[in-house]
Parts: C-alpha cells; structure tokens; sequence
C-alpha cells in the first residue's frame, strides 16, 4: 500500500520547500512521487518549479478551493486517479490557512485501498509561532493531528524560544513527534501512523481568506517592485509571484512571508502562468495592486 504525506503550517512557514526537499530525496532513492499542490490562485506557479525532476503527469495543482471543504472532492478524485505504482508515495501540500484537523478528517474517507490512511506533518515558524494575533487559533489548529512537527525559522533564536515553542505544541498535542528542520532524516518518514489526537474543532470560517493576483511587467525594475511590497497593507500576510527584474534575462520567484522577509531567487519551470504577483489576506485588491505598480515613486 502506498503512503500518503499531507504538509501542512501557516503562511510562510517552509512548507514548499519542505515538499522540494522530500520529493528530490525519496525520487534521488528509486520511490515514485506524485505530488498535489493547492494554493489559493495560480499553484501551477509552483508546481513547474518540480518539472526539473518530475514528469507533469506526477504533478498537479488544484483550482484553489478550500481543499478542507469546498476542493475536498476535487483532492480525492486527484488522489484516487494515481496509478498504482512500485514504491509510490504522495504528497500533498496544503496552503497556510487550511484548517488541518478539519483536511484529514474528509480525506481519509472515499479513498482507494492502494492508499494507507493520510500521515499529516505540520511545519512550524519558530520564531513568529503564536505571534500572528487574531490567526493565533488557526496556526495552533494546524499541529493538532500531525503526527510529526518539524521546527523551522531557528536561526538565532534561543533555546529558551525553541523550549518554549515545544512545550506549547505538546499542550496541543501531546502525541506529537517534535523535530528540529536540520535533525529531520526524512527515510524514518514512512514510520509513522496517523494522529489519534483528538483536536479543538475550530470555526472553519477563519480558515478562509481573500487573495487576488495581478500580471506584473516583464520585466520589473527592482525599486518598484520594493516599492510594492513595502506598500502593502499590514494585513497581506503573503505575497509572492514571479517575473523579470531589471536586465535579468532569467525569471526571478519572490516571496514575502508574514514577518515581513523578502526572498529572491532563480525560477525553474515553464513560467505558463506569465509573470504574476498574488496577495494573500484580509483586504486583498486587486485594484491597489495596478495601483501601485503604476504610481509614480
């Protein structure tokens, strides 16, 4: 029977380049991935990013719905149309404001026998755990049925901070396996079982959030794009996209995390989408986006 992994963590937290890391290492030792992204628009952004190992027929992206109600149909007819293979393994990569204990309760149900029961991981931000205010409820949702928590975001932060951060996990659920990002050895992976935690059911509707997307010049000047970000409102918790900077002959990927860090860096894949930036957050519009990438600065 074939395992099923479901990444889950809030907005930022390294989930994608979680999946990155676990699909390069389990193709790199003879296993057969198939991976399922969903995102709130344009996950085909992402998933070209695995083509550089992957066949297209071993990755796809979901329309954007919530995968924990509305999209949860559509994630089960992706799943039980993978073809049975030796050594196969799926991964599914949640987006950041899915309400976790709500997912894994819809998707182990109506799937194929060739599948074992979904193992959920959950991937943490330590430094700005619990920091996320009125989302507080939301981040504390998505550790309670995972059954491995993986610490991520520990640069310099103290092991008081990291002691800290455990501690409250386990109060939410006190099976967890605790791991740290760089003592992580994804081969035991396949050792674990499903959560048996019995979770605090949340109000689901605090798992939707409004997110747009706009094109972007191709390409961009640097400083207008700065200009951008940097002129968001507060509550676009995240932004990224991709395009052309400056005389760049090569598409750069961007991504803004909600402490507010920018990272750049080289995009792989087919680009079929066309140079995009999306927002995610209470207050997404469209129309400041235009706004701002035509004022003058």
């Amino acid at each position: 029977m074939e395992a099923i992994i479901v990444i889950v963590g809030f907005l930022g937290a390294g989930k994608t380049t979680l999946l990155k890391r676990l699909t390069r290492e389990y193709f790199e030792n003879s296993w057969k991935p198939f991976i399922i992204l969903n995102d709130y628009q344009n996950a085909n952004m992402d998933s070209q990013q695995f083509l550089e190992f992957l066949s297209p027929e071993q990755v796809n992206a979901l329309s954007g719905s919530c995968i924990c109600c509305s999209g949860i149909n559509e994630l089960r007819i992706q799943v039980n149309s993978i073809p049975k293979r030796e050594k196969g393994i799926t991964f599914i990569e949640a987006n950041g404001t899915t309400d976790a204990c709500e997912l894994m309760g819809f998707l182990g149900v109506g799937l194929k026998e060739q599948f074992l029961p979904p193992i959920q991981i959950s991937v943490v931000d330590v430094k700005n755990w619990q920091k996320r205010e009125h989302h507080n409820e939301l981040e504390a949702n998505q550790v309670q049925v995972s059954s491995l928590v993986l610490l991520n975001h520990t640069d310099g932060v103290s092991k008081e901070r990291i002691e800290e951060v455990k501690k409250c996990i386990l109060e939410l659920n006190p099976s967890a396996d605790i791991q740290l990002w760089d003592d992580f050895d994804s081969s035991n992976l396949l050792n674990f079982t499903p959560s048996k935690n019995q979770a605090k059911k949340m109000d689901h509707a605090k798992a939707h959030w409004s997110s747009c997307s706009v094109d972007l010049p191709d390409p961009i000047e640097s400083k207008r794009l700065k200009f951008v970000l940097d002129s968001l409102p507060k509550n676009i918790l995240r932004v990224k996209g991709c395009t052309k900077l400056d005389s760049d002959s090569y598409y750069s990927y961007f991504e803004r995390v909600p402490s507010g860090e920018v990272s750049v860096r080289p995009y792989t894949g087919d680009l079929i989408t066309g140079p995009k930036l999306l927002v995610i957050g209470p207050g997404s519009d469209p129309d400041l986006l235009k706004d701002l990438l035509t004022r003058e600065i």
